[in-house]
């Protein structure tokens, strides 16, 4: 057993680190294209794997994620556009200015359960896009050119969607090998049982929040940087969480690796499906409703039930029948 174990885990450092090869040193041996296409993909994964640590691991449903991303575009807009600061600064920006947001709104969000939490968090995020039409601060509903963005390489832009998808990884990875990412799926499992084992229910769902809500937030950065334009409708539009839930469903919730899967396949079919726009989206429905009936866990949840297999080495399940009898003490009172 020690044998195989060792085995597994040899192949999962070899594959990590032919992975980081092959990406770092995409841009000197891709044409144009394919550089563009990974770049697309590297973002994507960064606010799909945000998504499903709010969903996947800690059960906390969002549809108002596209909150961050249009607080980090305008972040960036403004300090390129507005203020002429180095346009790096845009994403420290956009980080800070989310979290202070999901701290703002965090109270009242949170306060909220299942339907409700998902309900009032996209309340939120409409209620900014309107505030935003109507803000002369950022241009009402005109938005903003981000010239910046035509300054930059296509070689650029890749290595900072890199980043961009490696911290986000990397964060997601961290969280998940520690006690507090076990805490995270024992309260998506179980909420009652788990305060009663002595997981801070407000203090996990707070910190995971705000961790999701900065990367996004930073992520929402680099997508207005690559498309060099945004304004309201667009940079709060649902589309984005719409996105996020498909690469998440489509990959795998609750696995790291779904949503790198997830990013591939939802970017490759928008390039397919690029001259039938009107339909794109209803396509892509059909075809996240037919994965959830063939294989509810998605791709990643039918491999690793199949093969076990694991890249990341953080495939940690909670067993909550020890909470059993705890959780019906817990419901009785």
């Amino acid at each position: 057993m020690k044998k195989q174990t060792g085995k597994m885990t040899t192949v999962r450092w070899i594959s990590l680190a032919v992975a980081v090869v092959l990406l770092v040193s995409l841009p000197f041996w891709g044409g144009d294209y394919i550089v563009n296409i990974f770049t697309l993909i590297l973002m994507y994964m960064a606010i799909g794997e945000m998504w499903n640590l709010l969903a996947g691991y800690a059960g906390l449903v969002s549809l108002g994620a596209q909150a961050f991303i249009g607080l980090g575009g305008y972040s960036l807009a403004m300090i390129s556009q507005v203020f002429k600061l180095p346009f790096l600064l845009g994403f420290l920006l956009a980080a800070v200015i989310s979290v202070l947001f999901a701290l703002i709104i965090s109270v009242p969000i949170f306060s909220m359960k299942d339907v409700y939490f998902t309900i009032g968090t996209w309340l939120v995020a409409e209620a900014v896009c309107v505030f935003f039409q109507s803000w002369a601060f950022v241009n009402f509903n005109v938005g903003y050119n981000i010239t910046v963005a035509r300054r930059l390489s296509g070689t650029a832009m890749y290595f900072i969607a890199f980043g961009v998808g490696l911290i986000a990884l990397v964060a997601v990875v961290i969280i998940l090998r520690s006690k507090f990412g076990l805490g995270l799926m024992a309260m998506r499992d179980n909420e009652a049982a788990s305060e009663i084992r002595g997981v801070k229910l407000y203090r996990s769902k707070l910190i995971c929040f705000l961790v999701s809500s900065a990367i996004t937030g930073i992520a929402g950065a680099a997508l207005y940087l690559n498309l060099s334009y945004i304004k309201p409708t667009v940079g709060f539009g649902i589309d984005w969480t719409v996105s996020m839930v498909f690469i998440a469903v489509i990959g795998g919730m609750g696995t790291i690796e779904g949503p790198i899967i997830g990013a591939i396949i939802f970017v490759i079919l928008r390039q397919l499906l690029y001259n039938f726009s009107g339909f794109s989206m209803l396509i892509l429905g059909i075809i996240a409703v037919v994965m959830i009936l063939v294989a509810p866990k998605g791709i990643m949840g039918l491999i690793n039930k199949k093969k076990g297999f694991d890249l990341f080495g953080v495939k940690r399940t909670v067993d909550i029948s020890i909470f059993k009898e705890d959780a019906e003490t817990a419901a009785a009172k």
